[in-house]
C-alpha cells in the first residue's frame, strides 16, 4: 500500500506545473492533497479517472481557500467529510476514507501564521481534534493521519532551531502538542526510519530561495497508529518535487 500525502497550494496551479505527469509516474494506491483551494467543478476529474483514481472532496465553503482532496484506485467502504464542528468543516480540514485495512484522515490543519487570532484557532482545532481522535484511538482503530500539521516537532526538523521570536509553527504549546501526539498512540512514520537525520524538510518559504538554500521546515506528516508498526514498510520525502512550497511525503505499509 503506496500512500502520498502532499499540499499542493492549489491543485489547478500544480496541475499546469506537471502534477498529473509526477502522479502518473509515481502512482500510489492513495493520494491526498491539501489546500486544493478549488470546488469540484474547477477540476476535471476525469484527467484523474484516466489515471484509475476516484476522487473524494471536501472543499471550504470559501473559494479558492483550504481544502482537501483524496484520490485511491480502490473504492473506500465509507468516506466521510469533515468532524462534526462547523467551524472547521466549513473550511475544508478533514476528509476519512474508511478501506478495509485501516482508516485514513486527509487533513489540513490551521495555519495561525496571520495572526494571533488565528493561532489562538489553530490551538482550538488541535484540541478539538485530539479529542475526536483520542475517541477512536479507546475503540483500537488502525488509523492513518497525514497531511499538512503546519507545527514543527523536534529540533532537527526545522533549518534554525534556536530563532527565538517563535512564529506559530514552532511555538512551544503547539510543539508539545505535537510530541504528545506521538507518545501517545501514534508513529511518525518518517522519524520511524530516519530518527536522527537534520536537513529533511518538507515545506520552505518562497522568500529569499529557501528552498535552494535548504531552509525549511518538517511540518507535514503521516502519522500511524501504533497498531500499525509492524505494517510499516518505508517513508520518504520527495524533495526534489516543486510544484508547490511543500514537497510530497510516502509511506508504504504492507498488509
Amino acid at each position: 500500500m503506496h500512500i502520498i500525502s502532499y499540499n499542493v497550494n492549489g491543485i489547478r496551479a500544480a496541475m499546469k506545473k506537471g502534477l498529473v505527469d509526477w502522479l502518473k509516474h509515481t502512482n500510489p494506491d492513495v493520494f491526498c492533497i491539501q489546500e486544493s483551494k478549488s470546488q469540484i467543478d474547477q477540476v476535471d476529474a476525469s484527467i484523474f479517472e484516466d489515471l484509475g483514481y476516484e476522487a473524494h472532496w471536501h472543499s471550504a465553503e470559501k473559494k479558492g481557500y483550504s481544502g482537501v482532496i483524496t484520490f485511491s484506485k480502490s473504492s473506500p467502504n465509507k468516506v466521510v467529510a469533515g468532524m462534526g464542528k462547523a467551524k472547521y468543516d466549513v473550511e475544508g480540514r478533514v476528509l476519512e476514507t474508511q478501506f478495509d485495512a485501516f482508516t485514513l484522515l486527509n487533513c489540513y490543519f490551521p495555519s495561525g501564521s496571520s495572526g494571533e487570532e488565528r493561532h489562538a484557532f489553530k490551538m482550538e482545532f488541535l484540541n478539538d481534534f485530539k479529542e475526536y481522535v483520542d475517541q477512536r484511538l479507546k475503540k483500537g482503530e488502525k488509523l492513518i493521519i497525514l497531511g499538512d500539521y503546519n507545527v514543527v516537532r523536534l529540533d532537527n526538523d526545522i533549518h534554525n532551531p534556536t530563532r527565538k521570536d517563535k512564529p506559530s509553527g514552532f511555538r512551544p504549546e503547539e510543539r508539545a502538542w505535537l510530541q504528545g501526539w506521538f507518545e501517545n498512540g501514534f508513529i511518525d512514520s518518517y522519524r520511524h526510519f530516519d530518527p536522527d537525520s537534520a536537513d529533511v524538510f518538507s515545506w520552505w518559504s518562497y522568500r529569499a530561495g529557501s528552498k535552494a538554500k535548504n531552509k525549511g521546515w518538517r511540518i507535514d506528516y503521516i502519522s500511524c497508529t501504533d497498531n500499525l508498526e509492524s505494517n510499516l514498510v518505508s517513508a520518504h520525502h520527495h524533495t526534489d518535487v516543486t510544484f508547490s512550497d511543500h514537497c510530497p511525503i510516502e509511506v508504504k505499509l504492507k498488509f
